[in-house]
């Protein structure tokens, strides 16, 4: 049996191998031979084996006890009520005998009245009754929660005319499309769309008529990204099915019991893709672009990345019971969905699944984005790392993300460092899709625990368990969306649980280490600076980051850059990539600041408390 210090010792030594590339023996000496920064001599030396060893071990010891310490002072705890964001969420009724009924909804955080705190936007959804006029009850409304700034929310919903009763939404995506310094709000749903201009003075425009975006069917999730690079953001549209709420199958049979039907036997949607003109007017590209070409299948996740580094934006989309796309970016205002020869369409042994949340970012700091999606239960998570030759590789399983998945059902995800360590770790948003499972003794349940894995500098272990209760209370989560909405250096996320209250987890204790969260402002390129690449050099090492609020599920994330500093206290250098091919660096930059830098200008005023409280 292993101790908590043997697990914390393996969990350094294993650390120090990935970042150094050598034996434990050369990286002691490495630190045993410190030298002075002022003389370049060495403080001392240490020549015999067995003295070696036994500073090795100790240097281990203490570092895995200060590593340890830190970590197990971390806790997530469930401060919605407090905040005053509790909402609860109406996904048709309990028994839910339609699929419309099953895949919940999403959030959005946007700093929307640009104070420099970040609000939040929920949406809900409705009941089949109420859909086709037999429940003459007062609908569910979306609601928009103003950031006080003291770790409080009001509702302004109605005032700023956002609310939408009536209407099934499904997810919500934050842009500012035309450019004017406001964040505007898009929002999917089943039916229509919805694209709601902000006006700068706490209120939004309904101007979905007039913008071109209305789409039709039903829509899932939604992400903006400037594909062509003209300097507008453009907006990619997941659809899943063809459903009739009038006539849909019911009772299929899932581990011998019945269970609302669906996809499978629906007929899939294509997804949409919306160029932008200019000034929020957007253009349907999506047979122009080659997004129609292929086969549909049922969509529910997206993300833009730039995968292959050439500058150019390329799309993921996770579908669900069908490979997943890789829309390559052909830099000519077209795109080829490269997934299955890429190998990211598919498991790693070839088979489709699941797929329902995704995010992507630089966890191996290899310099290239790699992929991750949550799956159905019964199927493993998926990480496919990104080789850097235009091909992804599925690690799943050796990275230890794949048999700790299984037994749950995931939706929303990101990549974030949780704790400040330097290395992105996971949270996952868990919740079977039917409640029936509950009642015939399976071995899933209907409720799940959310998951956290932490990076241990290219592998995972679950922390879930150390950090505070509200982590393991059993929830239907569906989207989450992460933000340090209290600007104090750590990462939180709000999760929608079905039919119930909303979570909003607040971080406590992961910003003992130091960070540096950057917000970017475009000139040339878009005002947002999403698909802007951030570098940044600390110490030896070289870590990289996209501004790409979409993924997760259905949910749009804060659209700032947040990287975790451990112990260091600058990062000796910032540089920025600009979509619009510009770049710009920064020097010595010092921890503990939201900073906000302007395309060709450098630092620029922000609104934003500069130092953590």
């Amino acid at each position: 049996m292993t101790t908590a210090l043997d697990s914390n010792i393996a969990l350094f030594a294993t650390r120090a191998f990935v970042l150094k590339k050598q034996s434990v023996y050369g990286f002691v000496m490495r630190r045993v031979m410190m030298r002075s920064r002022k003389t370049g001599r060495a403080l001392f030396k240490i020549r015999e084996p067995g003295a070696i060893l036994l500073v090795a071990c100790g240097l281990l010891v203490v570092a895995a006890r200060f590593a340890g310490n830190l970590s197990s002072e971390i806790e997530f705890v469930d401060v919605a009520a407090r905040a005053g964001v509790t909402v609860r969420d109406v996904s048709g009724g309990s028994d839910k005998v339609a699929l419309l009924d099953t895949v919940g909804h999403g959030a959005a955080w946007l700093d929307y009245d640009q104070d420099g705190h970040l609000d939040l936007y929920v949406v809900n959804g409705s009941t089949l009754a109420r859909l086709k006029g037999y429940d003459k009850s007062a609908p569910p409304s979306y609601r928009l929660f103003r950031n006080r700034g003291d770790g409080t929310f009001s509702d302004e919903t109605v005032k700023a005319g956002v609310g939408r009763p009536g209407r099934w939404g499904m997810g919500a995506a934050a842009g500012d499309v035309d450019n004017d310094g406001f964040p505007d709000l898009f929002v999917t749903g089943f039916g229509a769309n919805i694209l709601y201009r902000n006006q700068g003075n706490g209120t939004f425009e309904d101007i979905t008529a007039k913008a071109g975006v209305r789409g039709g069917g039903w829509s899932t999730s939604a992400a903006f990204g400037d594909f062509d690079r003209d300097g507008w953001i453009d907006l990619y549209v997941t659809r899943y099915v063809d459903f009739d709420i009038d006539n849909f199958p019911t009772g299929c049979l899932y581990s011998g019991i019945r269970v609302a039907c669906g996809p499978m036997g629906l007929r899939p949607q294509h997804d949409l893709l919306y160029r932008n003109k200019g000034k929020g007017i957007f253009q349907d590209v999506t047979t122009a672009a080659g997004i129609a070409a292929g086969e549909a299948y049922f969509g529910l996740g997206v993300i833009f990345l730039d995968y292959d580094r050439d500058g150019f934006p390329d799309i993921y989309v996770a579908n669900d019971a069908t490979p997943a796309n890789l829309w390559h970016n052909n830099r000519n205002g077209t795109f080829t969905d490269r997934g299955p020869t890429a190998g990211c369409a598919y498991s790693g042994d070839g088979r489709e699944q699941a797929r329902m949340g995704v995010d992507a970012a630089d966890y191996d700091r290899s310099g290239y984005p790699s992929i991750f999606t949550t799956n159905f239960s019964g199927e493993m998570n998926s990480l496919f790392r990104n080789l850097k030759t235009g091909f992804f590789s599925d690690v799943t399983e050796e990275t230890g993300l794949g048999a700790p998945s299984i037994p749950y059902l995931g939706w929303g995800t990101r990549f974030v460092d949780y704790d400040n360590d330097g290395w992105l770790d996971l949270l996952i948003v868990n919740g079977h899709l039917y409640p029936e499972v509950d009642t015939h003794r399976l071995s899933y349940t209907y409720r799940q625990r959310m998951q956290v894995f932490r990076n241990l500098g290219g592998r995972f272990s679950e922390a879930s368990s150390g950090l505070g209760a509200a982590l393991t209370e059993p929830i239907c989560g569906r989207g989450a969306a992460f933000a340090d909405y209290d600007n104090d250096g750590d990462l939180d996320v709000f999760v929608i649980t079905m039919d119930d209250l909303s979570v909003l987890l607040q971080n406590r204790g992961g910003n003992r280490r130091n960070f540096l969260t950057l917000r970017l402002i475009g000139a040339k390129s878009n005002r947002d600076g999403i698909g802007a690449l951030v570098r940044i050099t600390v110490g030896d090492t070289l870590r990289s980051a996209e501004v790409s609020p979409g993924g997760s599920y259905l949910s749009s994330n804060d659209p700032r850059v947040h990287f975790g500093l451990d112990s260091a206290r600058e990062a000796e250098l910032v540089e920025i990539r600009w979509p619009g091919g510009s770049e710009d660096r920064l020097e010595h930059v010092q921890a503990n600041q939201v900073l906000t830098v302007m395309e060709g200008k450098g630092i620029v005023p922000s609104p934003a408390p500069s130092r953590r409280p």
